[in-house]
């Protein structure tokens, strides 16, 4: 039986084999997930590479394929994680990289009101909005049909007029819609724009559903903490922000004697803004 320890190591060797190479700017060698301009950066990820324990090849691939292969790789992570999880959190899950999140029960709504939009130029120059967002990895949840609900004892007697209206009873909905559990953006890297984007997107989570707010989270293999910081620092938007190699990371800045950086990332991780991958599955379960 698999543990958590035992996937995440998995998980950063998948990561190292598929994902993570060595580029070269202007003579200097630095992992994909570094900003090759920034020194700190180069330092800072070349030491969380041998913190690891990985040994990166060079001829890296594009930024966007680095960034789908990590999404990738991230979901099934999690889904084989939070699959331990079945006896604290039961219940039928679906792990996508390809939804958008019309596809769930709180966000149906969107698909007819982005249809009648774009008919009406008018109506689109005011909201001027794309409402059907598709995040990097959505985990949902089959609702439940009658048989599964009284599976113990009867609890619902379908003959009465009770809970006629709850999407989790499959029976309410035709057809039954999957609930939105988690929207969980990957970041490869961070930068402000993708800082900014990420923050707009879980806006657009909070104020259109019809139900219950899905988990906002955000993974991301960025190794300078100050730039952690523009997603993590804050409360509303996000549920909280998930290292790729906290510890790693941790250990790094302590090997460089980076102080700075440090304070930075203590400053995250003691606020409660900042955790690690392996901390995932278990917030999903709350």
């Amino acid at each position: 039986m698999p543990t958590i320890s035992g996937l995440r190591i998995a998980y950063h060797q998948e990561l190292c084999e598929k994902v993570i190479r060595l580029r070269e700017n202007r003579g200097e060698i630095a992992p994909n997930f570094a900003d090759s301009s920034s020194a700190t950066s180069r330092e800072i990820s070349l030491e969380v590479l041998k913190q690891l324990g990985c040994t990166a090849r060079p001829g890296a691939p594009s930024g966007q394929k680095a960034g789908r292969l990590f999404e990738g790789i991230t979901r099934r992570f999690l889904s084989n994680a939070f699959g331990l999880l079945q006896h604290v959190r039961p219940g039928e899950w679906l792990y996508s990289t390809s939804s958008s999140i019309a596809d769930f029960d709180q966000y149906a709504h969107l698909a007819d009101l982005q249809r009648i939009v774009d008919r009406n130029e008018e109506l689109k120059a005011v909201l001027g909005a794309d409402y059907i967002i598709r995040p990097d990895i959505v985990v949902g949840r089959m609702p439940l049909s009658d048989n599964q609900i009284n599976e113990s004892q009867v609890i619902l007697d379908t003959s009465e007029p009770c809970a006629k209206l709850s999407p989790l009873r499959a029976a309410n909905v035709q057809p039954p819609r999957p609930l939105l559990h988690a929207s969980i953006s990957c970041k490869w890297t961070v930068r402000s724009d993708r800082a900014q984007n990420t923050r707009t997107e879980a806006l657009n989570l909070i104020r259109n559903r019809k139900g219950n707010l899905p988990h906002v989270m955000i993974v991301t293999a960025e190794p300078m903490p100050t730039r952690l910081a523009a997603l993590a620092l804050g409360t509303g938007d996000v549920d909280c922000v998930y290292h790729f190699a906290l510890k790693e990371l941790q250990a790094a800045l302590h090997t460089l004697a980076n102080d700075d950086q440090l304070d930075m990332l203590t400053t995250l991780v003691n606020g409660r803004r900042l955790r690690d991958i392996s901390d995932l599955p278990f917030d999903l379960a709350i």
